[in-house]
């Protein structure tokens, strides 16, 4: 008996009953389905989504207008009055995938405890004439034995949505990518040559590679990670691309891998050839097991057990420094309750729900519906791979026809936490400048290996799987030079103060100055380098004043502007005359990019010596104690044949090695000027309006 519905348009349907009730789904095939590609063809995958949330979400079948899912789902409810709404899409990888049609399946005229076979017409609300195709299903709708006898609201049955895809946010396992190198690509630029980088996709997550300007055999050399979320492992998907300015990316090819083909554990060296096109893209891919995440209930808190926290101290000791270095600890964040969040809806309220993100690693509460003091209640916890991550914990009002609207945001160094301590953090703006409506409750608690952390601080940080492409912006680049001018200027001060001692404009610091130089250069050794930047750090230890100070002087130099002014001030610019920039518009981006770069190692190396971060400044003086010794002990020559020794040889021992500069990975875990701005804590005073508490915080 089959059971057609169309999209948009409701069958009869019988009386609604109460209690629980499992639906199960099994997505079958397409029938005719809409052409999508240039190719005649569509790469089709199917969402559910129930009451505003999606429920699942299919695999792709590529280049098929027929396409054969046999894919199954079960889901619970507790109210049969929200339809079931079915979309198809158009995979597109790097752009936006193509609408293909939807449908409702109206669960209150199912028949129960049956399974039906179902076909529902997908239609285009906007065009409802046009002839999308079909797609085939079967579902069994039966009650659950135990009923729920309490009242239902929105917010239970989004709590019990939430508990009920909590799993799905939760990774199995984790695949460890390096990037080495690419082989013959094609040429898609005049000049014979290509600019080339590489996305990835597995399943939601994506990452972009760095660009190789003109090459047809790139050296990327990059590492990452992705989460496993299925037991077989997934498809990863990788398109190859030429870089172009001021137009459309030029596509060079793709290729596929099947993750359930590789053993675990082992690292797999892989030379995929591109499908549509000639060349070759190498990888080193590694599958582990999952690394420690969980979400909970505030009753079922791992560090409040003290057996279990027993168990995550030993795991985390220093017996244990030298094994699985990528494991350096664990955080364990309660997320309480919000209070005077921004009312986002037009009724005045919000739908408030909470993301925490650690480096790539994302987990969320549910959805609190009509609420501008929700109350969550929830522990998460994850796996510490860097001691020098930034916990972000960003507040979303959900809407089910658009995009969540943004709330608030904190960020919180991993390294400023007081384990155990229940903390009221201001919620700030979108740009970390300033703070917004609403106070969130949060008590966090890391543990971690002392010697892992310090370890990992001399390898490359851990990059976003996708950072947001840097824009021209007229105040960033004033800022920028402003900041390099401010550490240019910090420099011809020490000039000035230096020369001050050969004018002999104090004679008291010209003559203990010259006694210095005579004594200094008299003696002088090479390991007297490293001595005297110990000094420098240990006398800024004991005598200088407090990082307070310092960050409230940083706070005053600082003049940032709305987002709102910015934006008019680019909607203001006259279209033609933004077209005319995009052939400069690279130059101005490489000036902006590059000012920063100056500017933030200036401030960086500033802060180390300032012990803006005092595990740094530490771990700073153990090198240069370290260097003063090895300087004192043994001879340069030695010291200098070891280090030749080993750069020459490295790339024999290792082949695809990713190289790296140990200083400068330091250095990048150091805070900038910025940085230390947007992790500052506000002052906590809900009951002031936020322009208020602006003013507050920086008088």
């Amino acid at each position: 008996m089959a059971a057609p519905c169309s999209s948009g348009v409701a069958p009869e349907r019988a009386a609604p009953s109460s209690g629980m009730y499992k639906l199960e789904i099994e997505l079958r095939r397409g029938h005719n389905l809409a052409v999508r590609d240039r190719g005649g063809s569509s790469d089709p995958y199917v969402k559910f989504k129930l009451a505003g949330k999606e429920v699942f979400r299919s695999k792709t079948i590529h280049k098929n207008l027929n396409p054969v899912w046999d894919e199954k789902v079960t889901l619970i409810m507790d109210s049969l009055s929200e339809p079931l709404y079915i979309k198809v899409f158009d995979y597109d990888f790097g752009l936006q995938d193509d609408f293909m049609g939807s449908a409702y399946l109206y669960l209150e005229s199912l028949e129960q405890q049956r399974r039906i076979p179902v076909t529902l017409v997908l239609k285009d609300p906007q065009y409802p004439d046009q002839d999308l195709g079909s797609l085939e299903l079967a579902v069994l709708l039966t009650p659950k034995d135990s009923p729920i006898e309490e009242q239902r609201d929105p917010g239970q049955q989004s709590v019990r949505l939430s508990e009920l895809h909590r799993k799905s946010q939760l990774w199995r396992g984790i695949v460890s990518i390096a990037l080495i190198e690419g082989r013959n690509l094609i040429p898609m630029d005049p000049n014979g040559l290509s600019d080339p980088y590489v996305k990835f996709r597995l399943g939601p997550q994506k990452y972009r590679s760095k660009t190789v300007p003109k090459t047809l055999s790139p050296q990327w050399r990059e590492q990452f990670d992705l989460h496993l979320y299925e037991e077989t492992g997934g498809v990863l998907e990788l398109t190859v691309w030429d870089r172009d300015t001021g137009r459309r990316d030029d596509f060079i090819g793709r290729c596929q891998l099947d993750l359930s083909t590789l053993t675990k554990e082992q690292t797999h060296h892989l030379e995929l050839p591109l499908e549509e096109s000639r060349g070759y893209v190498v990888l080193l891919v590694t599958l582990t097991a999952s690394a420690h995440v969980s979400i909970a209930d505030l009753s079922i808190t791992p560090l409040d057990d003290l057996q279990e926290r027993r168990e995550i101290l030993r795991r985390y000791g220093l017996w244990k420094s030298f094994s699985n270095f990528r494991d350096v600890g664990i955080v364990q964040v309660k997320v309480m309750r919000a209070e005077g969040l921004m009312a986002a809806d037009v009724t005045g309220k919000s739908d408030p729900f909470c993301v925490l993100e650690l480096n790539n690693d994302r987990l969320q509460t549910h959805t609190v519906y009509k609420n501008l003091s929700p109350e969550w209640n929830k522990v998460f916890t994850f796996n510490v791979k860097d001691i020098h991550s930034v916990l972000e914990v960003t507040v979303f009002d959900e809407d089910r026809d658009r995009s969540a609207d943004f709330l608030g945001k904190v960020v919180i160094p991993l390294l400023r936490i007081r384990n155990g301590e229940q903390k009221g953090y201001v919620l700030k703006n979108k740009e970390l400048t300033g703070p917004t409506k609403g106070v969130i409750y949060l008590e966090i608690d890391v543990i971690y290996n002392t010697v892992k952390a310090a370890l990992r601080t001399v390898v490359p940080a851990e990059q976003k799987y996708i950072e947001e492409e840097p824009k021209v912006s007229k105040q960033l680049l004033q800022q920028n030079f402003n900041r390099v001018k401010r550490c240019v200027m910090v420099l011809i001060s020490y000039g000035t103060y230096i020369n001050s001692c050969f004018e002999w404009e104090s004679a008291q610091r010209s003559i203990v100055s010259f006694v210095l130089f005579v004594v200094v250069v008299w003696n002088f050794e090479l390991y007297m380098l490293p001595l005297a930047l110990l000094l420098l750090l240990l006398w800024n230890f004991f005598f200088s004043s407090s990082r307070e100070t310092a960050e409230m002087s940083m706070e005053a130099m600082f003049e940032w502007e709305d987002e709102e002014e910015d934006k008019e001030d680019k909607d203001s610019e006259p279209k033609g005359f933004m077209d005319k920039l995009y052939a400069i518009q690279d130059v101005f981006i490489s000036v902006q990019s590059a000012l920063d770069e100056v500017a933030s190692y200036g401030e960086r190396i500033k802060n180390t010596v300032n012990w803006t971060v005092p595990f740094l400044s530490w771990l700073a003086i153990t090198a240069l104690c370290l260097a003063t010794l090895l300087l004192y002990l043994i001879p340069l020559r030695y010291l200098v044949l070891a280090w030749g020794v080993n750069k020459f040889t490295k790339k024999l021992r290792d082949p695809y090695m990713i190289d790296n500069n140990e200083l400068l990975d330091f250095l990048s875990r150091v805070p900038s000027d910025v940085q230390v701005m947007q992790h500052r804590e506000l002052k906590v005073d809900p009951g002031q309006s936020p322009n208020k508490r602006r003013r507050t915080n920086l008088s």
